[in-house]
Protein backbone atom coordinates (compact mmCIF):
# COMPACT_ATOMS: atom_id res chain seq x y z
CA UNK A 1 0.00 0.00 0.00
CA UNK A 2 2.75 2.26 1.01
CA UNK A 3 4.34 1.60 -2.43
CA UNK A 4 1.23 2.72 -4.30
CA UNK A 5 0.97 5.73 -2.62
CA UNK A 6 4.60 6.67 -3.15
CA UNK A 7 3.60 5.86 -7.09
CA UNK A 8 0.67 8.12 -7.07
CA UNK A 9 2.64 10.79 -5.77
CA UNK A 10 5.14 10.05 -8.19
CA UNK A 11 2.84 10.17 -10.97
CA UNK A 12 0.92 13.51 -9.58
CA UNK A 13 4.43 15.15 -9.48
CA UNK A 14 5.08 14.51 -13.26
CA UNK A 15 1.61 15.61 -14.06
CA UNK A 16 2.45 18.83 -12.49
CA UNK A 17 5.86 19.70 -13.77
CA UNK A 18 4.34 18.73 -17.06
CA UNK A 19 1.95 20.63 -16.79
CA UNK A 20 3.43 23.81 -15.85
CA UNK A 21 6.41 23.16 -18.80
CA UNK A 22 3.72 22.76 -21.26
CA UNK A 23 1.92 25.99 -19.82
CA UNK A 24 5.05 28.18 -19.81
CA UNK A 25 5.98 27.11 -23.18
CA UNK A 26 2.79 27.71 -25.08
CA UNK A 27 2.18 31.05 -23.11
CA UNK A 28 2.16 32.77 -26.33
CA UNK A 29 -0.37 31.19 -27.86
CA UNK A 30 -2.33 30.59 -24.63
CA UNK A 31 -4.95 32.87 -25.93
CA UNK A 32 -5.68 29.90 -28.42
CA UNK A 33 -6.67 27.83 -25.93
CA UNK A 34 -10.86 28.36 -25.31
CA UNK A 35 -10.79 29.01 -21.42
CA UNK A 36 -8.17 32.31 -22.26
CA UNK A 37 -9.91 32.77 -25.43
CA UNK A 38 -13.61 33.35 -23.84
CA UNK A 39 -11.83 35.52 -21.27
CA UNK A 40 -9.49 37.49 -23.37
CA UNK A 41 -12.24 38.68 -26.34
CA UNK A 42 -14.61 41.00 -24.89
CA UNK A 43 -10.92 43.24 -24.21
CA UNK A 44 -9.56 42.53 -27.80
CA UNK A 45 -12.82 43.36 -29.41
CA UNK A 46 -12.74 46.86 -27.22
CA UNK A 47 -9.12 47.22 -27.92
CA UNK A 48 -10.06 47.57 -31.64
CA UNK A 49 -13.06 50.18 -30.97
CA UNK A 50 -10.33 52.26 -29.60
CA UNK A 51 -8.18 51.78 -32.01
CA UNK A 52 -10.62 52.31 -34.88
CA UNK A 53 -11.89 55.79 -32.75
CA UNK A 54 -7.98 57.04 -32.62
CA UNK A 55 -7.10 56.19 -36.06
CA UNK A 56 -10.51 58.32 -37.23
CA UNK A 57 -9.45 60.86 -34.91
CA UNK A 58 -5.88 60.78 -35.95
CA UNK A 59 -7.00 60.86 -39.84
CA UNK A 60 -8.80 63.96 -39.31
CA UNK A 61 -6.42 65.80 -37.46
CA UNK A 62 -3.34 64.29 -40.53
CA UNK A 63 -5.35 65.11 -43.46
CA UNK A 64 -6.78 68.50 -43.46
CA UNK A 65 -8.04 68.06 -47.15
CA UNK A 66 -11.30 65.33 -45.24
CA UNK A 67 -14.07 66.48 -44.99
CA UNK A 68 -14.66 67.51 -41.45
CA UNK A 69 -11.23 69.20 -40.98
CA UNK A 70 -10.59 70.59 -37.71
CA UNK A 71 -7.81 73.16 -39.29
CA UNK A 72 -9.72 75.33 -41.69
CA UNK A 73 -6.71 78.15 -41.44
CA UNK A 74 -4.63 75.52 -42.99
CA UNK A 75 -7.12 74.90 -45.42
CA UNK A 76 -7.64 78.36 -46.16
CA UNK A 77 -3.74 78.75 -46.90
CA UNK A 78 -3.47 76.42 -49.20
CA UNK A 79 -6.20 77.65 -51.45
CA UNK A 80 -4.66 81.25 -50.85
CA UNK A 81 -1.21 80.26 -52.35
CA UNK A 82 -3.68 79.47 -55.46
CA UNK A 83 -5.43 82.36 -55.75
CA UNK A 84 -2.63 84.41 -55.97
CA UNK A 85 -0.14 85.12 -58.89
CA UNK A 86 2.61 87.16 -59.70
CA UNK A 87 3.97 88.84 -63.09
CA UNK A 88 7.89 89.31 -62.82
CA UNK A 89 7.53 91.65 -66.07
CA UNK A 90 5.29 93.87 -64.89
CA UNK A 91 6.27 93.43 -61.33
CA UNK A 92 2.90 93.01 -60.86
CA UNK A 93 0.92 90.46 -57.89
CA UNK A 94 -3.30 89.67 -58.36
CA UNK A 95 -5.00 88.34 -55.88
CA UNK A 96 -8.56 86.40 -57.06
CA UNK A 97 -9.20 85.08 -53.33
CA UNK A 98 -11.94 85.69 -51.54
CA UNK A 99 -10.06 86.64 -49.02
CA UNK A 100 -6.57 87.30 -48.49
CA UNK A 101 -3.82 89.83 -46.80
CA UNK A 102 0.24 90.39 -46.90
CA UNK A 103 1.13 87.35 -45.14
CA UNK A 104 -0.70 85.19 -47.67
CA UNK A 105 1.29 87.04 -50.57
CA UNK A 106 4.85 87.09 -48.95
CA UNK A 107 3.60 82.86 -47.94
CA UNK A 108 3.01 82.45 -51.73
CA UNK A 109 6.27 84.21 -53.43
CA UNK A 110 8.71 84.48 -50.66
CA UNK A 111 10.60 86.72 -52.79
CA UNK A 112 11.91 90.19 -50.40
CA UNK A 113 12.54 91.76 -54.01
CA UNK A 114 8.82 92.07 -53.96
CA UNK A 115 7.89 92.15 -50.35
CA UNK A 116 9.56 92.03 -47.29
CA UNK A 117 8.04 92.01 -43.88
CA UNK A 118 10.90 93.75 -41.62
CA UNK A 119 9.91 94.19 -38.18
CA UNK A 120 7.10 92.27 -37.60
CA UNK A 121 4.00 94.01 -39.18
CA UNK A 122 6.20 96.31 -41.40
CA UNK A 123 5.72 95.99 -44.76
CA UNK A 124 7.66 97.43 -47.61
CA UNK A 125 5.77 97.03 -50.99
CA UNK A 126 7.92 96.86 -54.46
CA UNK A 127 5.05 95.86 -56.70
CA UNK A 128 2.14 96.37 -57.87
CA UNK A 129 -1.45 94.41 -56.19
CA UNK A 130 -4.38 94.23 -58.41
CA UNK A 131 -7.39 93.15 -56.22
CA UNK A 132 -9.35 91.21 -59.02
CA UNK A 133 -13.35 91.51 -59.84
CA UNK A 134 -14.76 89.32 -56.98
CA UNK A 135 -11.81 89.10 -54.77
CA UNK A 136 -11.23 90.78 -51.19
CA UNK A 137 -8.36 91.89 -49.88
CA UNK A 138 -7.58 92.85 -45.94
CA UNK A 139 -5.28 95.74 -44.36
CA UNK A 140 -5.27 95.41 -40.74
CA UNK A 141 -4.19 94.75 -37.58
CA UNK A 142 -4.47 90.99 -38.07
CA UNK A 143 -0.64 91.23 -39.88
CA UNK A 144 -0.15 94.91 -40.70
CA UNK A 145 1.31 98.30 -38.77
CA UNK A 146 2.43 99.97 -41.87
CA UNK A 147 2.54 99.40 -45.21
CA UNK A 148 5.26 101.29 -47.41
CA UNK A 149 5.20 101.32 -51.07
CA UNK A 150 8.27 101.83 -53.01
CA UNK A 151 8.57 104.92 -55.24
CA UNK A 152 12.47 103.75 -56.00
CA UNK A 153 11.81 103.37 -59.43
CA UNK A 154 13.37 104.68 -62.69
CA UNK A 155 10.43 106.54 -64.45
CA UNK A 156 9.11 109.99 -64.99
CA UNK A 157 6.07 111.08 -64.53
CA UNK A 158 5.12 110.71 -68.41
CA UNK A 159 6.29 107.45 -69.05
CA UNK A 160 5.14 105.21 -66.53
CA UNK A 161 3.15 104.70 -63.31
CA UNK A 162 4.61 104.14 -59.78
CA UNK A 163 3.56 101.09 -58.09
CA UNK A 164 0.18 101.69 -57.07
CA UNK A 165 -2.61 99.17 -55.29
CA UNK A 166 -5.34 98.66 -58.17
CA UNK A 167 -9.09 97.51 -56.50
CA UNK A 168 -11.28 95.64 -58.70
CA UNK A 169 -12.96 93.78 -55.94
CA UNK A 170 -13.48 94.48 -52.33
CA UNK A 171 -10.62 96.37 -50.14
CA UNK A 172 -10.76 97.01 -46.06
CA UNK A 173 -8.28 98.79 -44.66
CA UNK A 174 -8.67 99.45 -40.79
CA UNK A 175 -5.73 100.39 -38.09
CA UNK A 176 -3.14 100.72 -40.18
CA UNK A 177 -0.62 103.39 -41.75
CA UNK A 178 -0.13 103.43 -45.74
CA UNK A 179 1.91 105.85 -47.16
CA UNK A 180 4.91 106.35 -50.07
CA UNK A 181 8.16 105.45 -49.06
CA UNK A 182 11.88 106.32 -50.49
CA UNK A 183 14.41 103.71 -49.68
CA UNK A 184 17.50 106.02 -51.31
CA UNK A 185 16.49 108.65 -48.18
CA UNK A 186 14.85 106.12 -45.77
CA UNK A 187 11.89 108.50 -45.40
CA UNK A 188 8.49 109.76 -46.97
CA UNK A 189 8.72 110.35 -51.00
CA UNK A 190 8.59 113.96 -51.65
CA UNK A 191 6.50 115.74 -54.48
CA UNK A 192 6.41 118.67 -55.80
CA UNK A 193 4.01 119.00 -58.57
CA UNK A 194 0.71 121.45 -59.27
CA UNK A 195 -1.06 122.51 -61.71
CA UNK A 196 -1.52 126.19 -62.57
CA UNK A 197 -5.75 127.54 -64.01
CA UNK A 198 -5.12 129.69 -67.18
CA UNK A 199 -8.15 130.70 -69.74
CA UNK A 200 -8.59 127.47 -71.74
CA UNK A 201 -6.70 128.02 -75.02
CA UNK A 202 -3.36 129.30 -73.40
CA UNK A 203 -0.41 127.86 -75.35
CA UNK A 204 0.33 124.57 -72.88
CA UNK A 205 -2.73 124.40 -71.28
CA UNK A 206 -4.55 120.80 -70.68
CA UNK A 207 -8.01 120.96 -73.00
CA UNK A 208 -9.90 122.14 -69.57
CA UNK A 209 -7.35 124.42 -68.65
CA UNK A 210 -4.44 124.05 -66.99
CA UNK A 211 -0.81 123.97 -66.94
CA UNK A 212 0.74 121.19 -65.56
CA UNK A 213 3.73 121.44 -63.59
CA UNK A 214 4.78 117.16 -63.06
CA UNK A 215 5.32 115.94 -59.58
CA UNK A 216 7.82 113.24 -58.88
CA UNK A 217 5.59 109.58 -58.65
CA UNK A 218 4.31 108.31 -55.94
CA UNK A 219 2.35 105.32 -54.98
CA UNK A 220 -1.47 105.67 -54.69
CA UNK A 221 -4.65 103.98 -54.60
CA UNK A 222 -7.32 103.55 -56.75
CA UNK A 223 -10.68 102.07 -56.79
CA UNK A 224 -11.91 101.17 -60.35
CA UNK A 225 -15.22 101.89 -62.13
CA UNK A 226 -15.94 98.02 -61.89
CA UNK A 227 -15.35 97.48 -58.41
CA UNK A 228 -17.48 94.40 -57.42
CA UNK A 229 -17.27 95.57 -53.33
CA UNK A 230 -16.87 98.46 -51.45
CA UNK A 231 -13.47 100.00 -50.30
CA UNK A 232 -13.74 100.87 -46.18
CA UNK A 233 -11.23 102.86 -44.97
CA UNK A 234 -11.18 103.09 -40.91
CA UNK A 235 -9.17 104.06 -37.88
CA UNK A 236 -6.24 104.74 -40.30
CA UNK A 237 -3.78 106.69 -41.61
CA UNK A 238 -3.26 107.49 -45.66
CA UNK A 239 -0.29 109.60 -45.81
CA UNK A 240 2.30 111.28 -48.52
CA UNK A 241 0.68 109.42 -51.63
CA UNK A 242 -0.31 110.71 -55.23
CA UNK A 243 1.51 112.97 -57.02
CA UNK A 244 0.29 115.62 -60.32
CA UNK A 245 0.61 113.22 -63.57
CA UNK A 246 -1.37 115.92 -65.98
CA UNK A 247 -4.23 113.33 -65.64
CA UNK A 248 -5.41 112.72 -62.47
CA UNK A 249 -8.79 112.18 -63.12
CA UNK A 250 -7.64 108.92 -65.61
CA UNK A 251 -4.57 107.94 -63.75
CA UNK A 252 -6.20 107.77 -60.35
CA UNK A 253 -2.90 109.25 -59.21
CA UNK A 254 -4.39 111.79 -56.96
CA UNK A 255 -3.75 109.63 -53.86
CA UNK A 256 -6.66 108.39 -52.44
CA UNK A 257 -9.45 108.18 -56.05
CA UNK A 258 -12.73 106.65 -55.60
CA UNK A 259 -14.23 105.52 -59.49
CA UNK A 260 -16.73 102.82 -58.03
CA UNK A 261 -17.52 101.01 -54.94
CA UNK A 262 -20.81 102.40 -54.25
CA UNK A 263 -21.88 102.60 -50.46
CA UNK A 264 -17.77 102.67 -49.20
CA UNK A 265 -17.44 104.25 -45.58
CA UNK A 266 -14.29 106.50 -45.11
CA UNK A 267 -13.90 106.79 -41.10
CA UNK A 268 -11.86 107.76 -38.08
CA UNK A 269 -9.15 108.24 -40.05
CA UNK A 270 -5.88 110.59 -40.67
CA UNK A 271 -5.88 111.85 -44.59
CA UNK A 272 -2.94 114.09 -44.81
CA UNK A 273 0.06 115.50 -47.40
CA UNK A 274 -1.54 113.30 -50.40
CA UNK A 275 -1.53 115.29 -53.59
CA UNK A 276 -5.87 115.13 -53.54
CA UNK A 277 -6.85 114.25 -50.50
CA UNK A 278 -9.86 112.11 -51.45
CA UNK A 279 -10.86 112.47 -55.40
CA UNK A 280 -14.10 110.48 -56.42
CA UNK A 281 -16.04 110.58 -59.69
CA UNK A 282 -19.44 108.90 -60.21
CA UNK A 283 -19.63 106.98 -56.88
CA UNK A 284 -22.49 107.49 -54.96
CA UNK A 285 -24.02 106.33 -51.31
CA UNK A 286 -20.58 107.15 -49.84
CA UNK A 287 -20.03 108.17 -46.35
CA UNK A 288 -17.09 110.64 -45.41
CA UNK A 289 -17.48 111.04 -41.33
CA UNK A 290 -14.62 112.04 -38.35
CA UNK A 291 -11.43 112.31 -40.35
CA UNK A 292 -8.63 114.67 -39.87
CA UNK A 293 -7.91 116.08 -43.39
CA UNK A 294 -4.93 118.06 -43.72
CA UNK A 295 -1.79 119.27 -45.74
CA UNK A 296 -2.86 117.86 -48.83
CA UNK A 297 -1.46 119.66 -52.49
CA UNK A 298 -4.70 120.01 -53.85
CA UNK A 299 -7.92 119.48 -52.53
CA UNK A 300 -9.09 118.06 -49.31
CA UNK A 301 -11.73 115.86 -50.25
CA UNK A 302 -13.04 116.82 -53.76
CA UNK A 303 -15.79 114.46 -54.68
CA UNK A 304 -16.31 114.87 -58.27
CA UNK A 305 -18.19 114.34 -62.04
CA UNK A 306 -21.22 112.70 -61.15
CA UNK A 307 -20.49 111.79 -57.74
CA UNK A 308 -23.91 111.92 -55.37
CA UNK A 309 -25.83 110.92 -52.67
CA UNK A 310 -22.67 111.20 -50.37
CA UNK A 311 -22.56 112.27 -46.52
CA UNK A 312 -19.33 114.28 -45.53
CA UNK A 313 -19.98 115.12 -41.81
CA UNK A 314 -18.17 115.72 -38.44
CA UNK A 315 -14.53 115.74 -40.22
CA UNK A 316 -11.72 118.44 -39.45
CA UNK A 317 -10.32 120.23 -42.94
CA UNK A 318 -7.40 122.16 -43.22
CA UNK A 319 -4.10 123.98 -44.21
CA UNK A 320 -5.17 122.24 -47.43
CA UNK A 321 -3.40 123.71 -50.81
CA UNK A 322 -6.91 125.13 -52.19
CA UNK A 323 -10.32 124.20 -51.34
CA UNK A 324 -10.87 122.31 -48.23
CA UNK A 325 -14.00 120.69 -49.41
CA UNK A 326 -15.18 121.31 -53.23
CA UNK A 327 -18.13 119.03 -55.57
CA UNK A 328 -17.68 119.63 -59.07
CA UNK A 329 -19.04 118.96 -62.29
CA UNK A 330 -22.29 117.64 -61.64
CA UNK A 331 -22.64 116.19 -58.38
CA UNK A 332 -25.72 115.86 -56.55
CA UNK A 333 -27.68 114.69 -53.22
CA UNK A 334 -24.83 115.75 -51.23
CA UNK A 335 -24.43 116.91 -47.43
CA UNK A 336 -22.22 118.48 -46.11
CA UNK A 337 -22.32 119.14 -41.80
CA UNK A 338 -20.90 119.64 -38.91
CA UNK A 339 -17.41 120.00 -40.23
CA UNK A 340 -14.85 121.90 -38.85
CA UNK A 341 -13.06 123.58 -41.96
CA UNK A 342 -9.49 126.34 -41.74
CA UNK A 343 -6.75 127.64 -42.81
CA UNK A 344 -6.98 126.24 -46.57
CA UNK A 345 -5.79 127.87 -49.69
CA UNK A 346 -8.76 128.85 -51.39
CA UNK A 347 -12.61 128.35 -50.05
CA UNK A 348 -14.00 126.11 -47.19
CA UNK A 349 -16.70 124.67 -48.87
CA UNK A 350 -17.24 125.09 -52.58
CA UNK A 351 -20.47 124.14 -54.68
CA UNK A 352 -19.20 124.01 -58.38
CA UNK A 353 -20.21 123.61 -61.93
CA UNK A 354 -23.58 121.69 -61.46
CA UNK A 355 -23.86 120.94 -58.32
CA UNK A 356 -27.41 120.82 -57.28
CA UNK A 357 -30.09 119.79 -54.62
CA UNK A 358 -27.37 119.56 -51.76
CA UNK A 359 -26.94 120.87 -48.46
CA UNK A 360 -24.48 122.43 -46.44
CA UNK A 361 -25.54 123.04 -43.14
CA UNK A 362 -24.14 123.54 -39.42
CA UNK A 363 -20.46 123.93 -40.57
CA UNK A 364 -17.90 125.94 -38.73
CA UNK A 365 -15.57 127.82 -41.04
CA UNK A 366 -12.99 130.57 -40.64
CA UNK A 367 -9.34 131.70 -42.01
CA UNK A 368 -10.14 130.92 -45.70
CA UNK A 369 -10.33 133.23 -49.12
CA UNK A 370 -14.09 132.78 -49.42
CA UNK A 371 -15.98 130.92 -46.37
CA UNK A 372 -18.67 129.32 -49.01
CA UNK A 373 -18.33 129.42 -52.73
CA UNK A 374 -21.55 128.70 -54.72
CA UNK A 375 -20.37 128.69 -58.65
CA UNK A 376 -23.11 127.89 -61.44
CA UNK A 377 -25.04 125.53 -59.09
CA UNK A 378 -28.29 125.57 -58.57
CA UNK A 379 -31.38 124.65 -55.84
CA UNK A 380 -28.92 124.06 -53.12
CA UNK A 381 -29.42 124.95 -49.71
CA UNK A 382 -27.01 126.22 -46.94
CA UNK A 383 -27.78 127.21 -43.74
CA UNK A 384 -27.25 127.28 -40.11
CA UNK A 385 -23.05 127.78 -41.14
CA UNK A 386 -20.58 129.84 -39.06
CA UNK A 387 -18.24 131.46 -41.25
CA UNK A 388 -15.90 133.98 -39.88
CA UNK A 389 -12.26 136.06 -40.26
CA UNK A 390 -12.26 135.51 -44.02
CA UNK A 391 -12.37 137.81 -47.05
CA UNK A 392 -15.83 136.80 -48.41
CA UNK A 393 -18.43 135.28 -46.03
CA UNK A 394 -20.56 133.81 -48.88
CA UNK A 395 -19.76 134.31 -52.15
CA UNK A 396 -22.34 133.77 -55.61
CA UNK A 397 -20.79 133.89 -58.71
CA UNK A 398 -21.42 132.74 -62.39
CA UNK A 399 -25.06 132.36 -63.04
CA UNK A 400 -25.73 130.26 -60.19
CA UNK A 401 -29.94 129.94 -59.37
CA UNK A 402 -31.95 128.74 -56.98
CA UNK A 403 -30.25 128.52 -54.11
CA UNK A 404 -31.62 129.21 -50.58
CA UNK A 405 -28.54 130.75 -48.34
CA UNK A 406 -30.66 131.64 -44.81
CA UNK A 407 -29.84 131.22 -40.52
CA UNK A 408 -26.40 131.29 -41.29
CA UNK A 409 -23.49 133.19 -38.74
CA UNK A 410 -21.20 135.68 -40.80
CA UNK A 411 -18.78 137.85 -38.80
CA UNK A 412 -15.57 139.77 -39.30
CA UNK A 413 -15.54 139.70 -42.93
CA UNK A 414 -14.69 142.78 -45.39
CA UNK A 415 -17.61 140.79 -47.75
CA UNK A 416 -20.55 139.30 -45.68
CA UNK A 417 -22.33 137.67 -48.84
CA UNK A 418 -21.48 138.91 -52.29
CA UNK A 419 -24.11 137.59 -55.04
CA UNK A 420 -22.48 138.65 -58.42
CA UNK A 421 -25.74 137.04 -60.45
CA UNK A 422 -26.92 140.23 -62.65
CA UNK A 423 -27.76 138.21 -65.55
CA UNK A 424 -31.35 137.45 -65.22
CA UNK A 425 -34.57 137.05 -62.99
CA UNK A 426 -33.89 133.25 -63.88
CA UNK A 427 -30.55 133.28 -61.69
CA UNK A 428 -32.07 134.51 -58.27
CA UNK A 429 -31.26 133.19 -55.15
CA UNK A 430 -32.92 134.02 -52.08
CA UNK A 431 -31.18 135.04 -48.56
CA UNK A 432 -33.00 135.53 -45.35
CA UNK A 433 -32.50 135.14 -41.50
CA UNK A 434 -28.54 135.64 -42.03
CA UNK A 435 -26.64 137.69 -39.26
CA UNK A 436 -24.08 139.57 -40.20
CA UNK A 437 -21.10 140.66 -37.33
CA UNK A 438 -18.63 143.05 -37.93
CA UNK A 439 -18.52 142.27 -41.98
CA UNK A 440 -18.16 145.67 -44.27
CA UNK A 441 -20.58 144.80 -47.32
CA UNK A 442 -23.47 142.73 -45.94
CA UNK A 443 -25.14 141.90 -49.21
CA UNK A 444 -23.90 143.65 -52.59
CA UNK A 445 -24.23 143.04 -56.19
CA UNK A 446 -27.60 141.46 -56.59
CA UNK A 447 -30.18 140.06 -57.78
CA UNK A 448 -32.46 138.50 -55.11
CA UNK A 449 -35.80 137.82 -54.31
CA UNK A 450 -36.89 140.73 -51.19
CA UNK A 451 -36.79 139.38 -47.60
CA UNK A 452 -33.53 138.31 -47.14
CA UNK A 453 -33.16 139.70 -43.14
CA UNK A 454 -30.28 141.50 -42.96
CA UNK A 455 -29.97 141.63 -39.09
CA UNK A 456 -27.42 142.74 -36.19
CA UNK A 457 -25.27 144.33 -38.77
CA UNK A 458 -23.37 146.54 -36.11
CA UNK A 459 -22.36 149.58 -38.09
CA UNK A 460 -21.82 148.04 -41.66
CA UNK A 461 -22.90 149.34 -45.00
CA UNK A 462 -25.42 147.27 -46.73
CA UNK A 463 -25.41 147.57 -50.45
CA UNK A 464 -28.93 146.36 -52.51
Amino acid sequence: MEFFLDLTNFWISIFFLLFITFALAGSRTISSLPVFQYIAFPVFHSSIQEAKAIKHKTSSVGHPSNKGSTIPSFQSNTAVRGCISYNQSTRTITVSCSLARFTDIDNKLKDTSVLEQSPKGIWFLSANVVIAKGASFSIDSTDTKWLKISSDQEITPTTAIPYNIDVHGSLKIDSVKITSWDPTINNYAITNGSREAVPPGTKGATPNGYIIHYGAPRGFIKIEHDATGTTDITNSEIAYLGYESGSTSDIGSGGLNYYGANGSVLRGNYIHDLYFGFYSSGVGHMTIENNQVYHNANYGLDPHTGTHDMIIRNNIVHDNGAQGIICSLNCYNILIENNQIYNNGKAGIMFSRNMSNSVARNNIIFNEVNGILVSQSHYNKIYNNTISDSQYGINVVFGSSGNTFYSNVIKNFSHGIDSQDTTSNKSENTFYNNQFINSHYVISRHNNKPGFGVAKNRGVRSYF
